[in-house]
């Protein structure tokens, strides 16, 4: 991709203005509820439960929507690729419509906040398709339309798309929507200061003592202090603390973005997704000058087991070109999400212990609506209201994981490949000098594993290649320059500065 150079990272982060200062807690804090985590889930947390006259603290670990979320391609939307007959198969029919109606509702809520909020977050009502290429999935997708209608959603079968290519056939739900993310949420951000709730910046929660009420451990660059809470929400992407062992129900995946501008007479208008060609994902965006901004996702993989990501950039672009003409990509960004082992997000109670403390997390690639179906859930748990859902979604449900023990099971070989292999005494292929600048490699120094990256200008940074969530090696991804832990998507700098959690602790620096 010619354009790489002068690529700009995410477009919503890019189009969106700063938003107001959000400084650290200056001194020990007490309010009704904390929220860890400034994302759609948390921010959407916190508006609910203020608008209900609870006392709200949000505390971030860096910058306010600029996480999962300032990276989605936000989509907002209760048709989630093939999830409806997986869902009257694994939870029956009844799961299935509760499932449609939450999401549904939360994309409908989301119209609502826009409009009362009087936000131009570039609002778009639109159909969402799941389509194939291949006929032979055809059956799959007349079952998907038949499960998604039979759940209540305005769900048909259809062969004809806008996309210039031909389809074998897609699912159309109608009545969806598109929005740009990060002015929805700094809106969302700014309603909250209004209801008297106060946001933190780069104030990162490292400890958690549960009780009534809980107390929180925050830690800033200047200071380390306390806040206390009746009740604390999680919404941190990747749960941060490990006592629900969530992590063992969660698995990482990684996803590419390109855009690049485009005629709007040529722009499709719906938004699209494809589980064929390793995930293909298409929708666009209004642009100042009349255009459209063409938004392609794909490429999926573990973080730290994606192999050379570059190569999976020029797939992506080539499949994009290929399909829609000559593009000139102004924009390149990758988003990280997780898919809970039974497709259906954790929204509740962190443990079966807890009465305190919630969690919102697995959202498995539809962040948007699940993470404002989350707010809403955990305000009514903790204001006492009945939500016709919270069991479909609660973390402690142990019938859905019974079921889906294949993926289960799969998934903890995975980490235990790694795991375990990554603590075996093997040689290495690497060494210091062969590392070129721009990349990096985990290599062996006086007998201790390293991950040094050479930056452009020769210069070594090296640090300990074991993330510090639970042991696990770090690999290399030179397209973000970043090491990323593939057992739990832990995602470091180049200095050793976690970038995402789980890990909360940084990659102890090394001196070679």
């Amino acid at each position: 991709m010619e354009q790489q150079a002068d690529m700009h990272g995410s477009y919503w982060m890019h189009t969106a203005p700063p938003g107001d200062p959000a400084p650290p807690p200056e001194g020990p804090l007490t309010v009704d509820v904390a929220v860890v985590g400034a994302g759609i889930a948390g921010l959407s947390t916190a508006l609910e439960l203020a608008r209900r006259g609870r006392s709200v603290a949000v505390l971030e670990a860096d910058r306010i929507a600029a996480g999962v979320t300032g990276h989605t391609t936000a989509k907002l939307s209760a048709q989630h690729t093939l999830v409806y007959d997986h869902l009257r198969r694994t939870r029956g029919p009844e799961g299935a419509r509760l499932y449609a109606r939450s999401q549904s509702e939360a994309v409908r809520h989301a119209a609502a906040v826009a409009e009362e909020l009087g936000v131009d977050c570039e609002w778009e009502d639109t159909a969402s398709y799941t389509y194939a290429r291949d006929p032979a999935r055809t059956d799959q997708l007349k079952a998907e339309a038949e499960a998604a209608r039979e759940a209540g959603l305005p769900a048909e079968y259809v062969t004809e798309t806008e996309l210039p290519f031909p389809v074998a056939g897609a699912v159309r739900v109608a009545d969806q929507a598109q929005f740009h993310p990060r002015k929805y949420l700094l809106a969302v951000a700014d309603a909250v200061r209004r209801l008297g709730g106060t946001l933190h910046e780069h104030s990162r929660v490292t400890g958690l003592k549960e009780g009534d009420p809980c107390e929180l451990t925050v830690e800033s660059p200047r200071s380390v202090t306390k806040v206390t809470a009746r009740a604390v929400v999680v919404a941190t992407h990747y749960p941060v603390f490990d006592r629900a062992l969530l992590f063992t129900r969660l698995s990482p995946r990684r996803e590419l973005v390109l855009a690049a501008p485009v005629d709007a007479g040529r722009a499709p208008r719906g938004t699209y997704i494809t589980p064929e060609d390793n995930t293909r994902s298409v929708r666009t965006a209004p642009l100042p000058d009349g255009r459209r901004l063409l938004v392609v996702t794909g490429e999926h993989f573990t973080p730290g087991a994606g192999g050379d990501v570059e190569e999976r950039f020029d797939r992506l672009a080539g499949w994009a070109t290929g399909h829609f003409g000559d593009l000139a990509f102004t924009h390149r960004w990758a988003t990280q999400d997780n898919d809970s082992t039974d497709s259906v997000p954790l929204v509740g109670p962190l443990h079966p212990g807890s009465r305190n403390v919630y969690v919102a997390t697995g959202f498995g690639g539809w962040g948007m609506s699940g993470g404002i179906m989350a707010g809403r859930l955990i305000g009514d748990l903790i204001t006492g209201r009945d939500c016709p859902w919270s069991g479909l979604y609660d973390p402690r449900r142990i019938a859905s994981v019974v079921r889906e023990g294949g993926t289960f099971l799969k998934q903890q070989a995975d980490v235990a490949r790694h795991f375990v292999g990554d603590r075996l005494p093997t040689g290495t292929g690497s060494t210091v000098d062969g590392i070129a600048p721009g990349d990096g490699a985990v290599v062996r120094v006086a007998g201790e594993r390293c991950a040094v990256h050479r930056d452009e200008a020769g210069q070594l940074h090296a640090v300990s290649a074991r993330c510090t969530h639970l042991g696990c090696l770090v690999a290399f991804n030179r397209a973000e320059r970043a090491w990323e832990c593939p057992c739990h998507g832990s995602r470091f700098d180049v200095d050793g500065k976690v970038v995402q959690g789980p890990a909360q602790q940084p990659l102890e620096r090394k001196e070679l």
